[in-house]
């Protein structure tokens, strides 16, 4: 098990937040992109936050991951995020890489593969 999947997802969505804010980016866009992402809405996004629950909770109890979810292509970290074998760590290297478009200035209609 890698150790990312214990690590609580609150952790993880600050720095998301802080990377999408260093570009002149929001919380709410990071928001928009997780929920699109996980089928979650703000309100079920902020209960898991407070709740503490790990990456791994985080994802198995997502009411929808999205079908368009296979269209995110790309390299993250050195990792083509497509040819990542473990599906968990697939779905989080899938939001690694849309908040990485994110932080680079992409639309949000191409980020969410609209």
């Amino acid at each position: 098990m890698h150790n990312i999947f214990a690590m609580p997802f609150s952790k993880i969505y600050v720095c998301y937040v802080q990377k999408a804010e260093r570009k002149n980016r929001t919380q709410d866009e990071v928001d928009e992109i997780i929920c699109w992402l996980t089928g979650y809405d703000h309100a079920a996004l902020q209960q898991q936050i407070e709740r503490g629950v790990d990456m791994e909770s985080f994802f198995a109890q997502a009411p929808a991951f999205h079908p368009n979810g296979d269209l995110i292509k790309g390299v993250v970290c050195g990792v083509r995020v497509e040819a990542v074998e473990d599906p968990l760590m697939r779905k989080i290297r899938y939001l690694d890489k849309l908040i990485d478009e994110l932080a680079k200035g992409k639309a949000m209609e191409k980020i969410l593969r609209q």
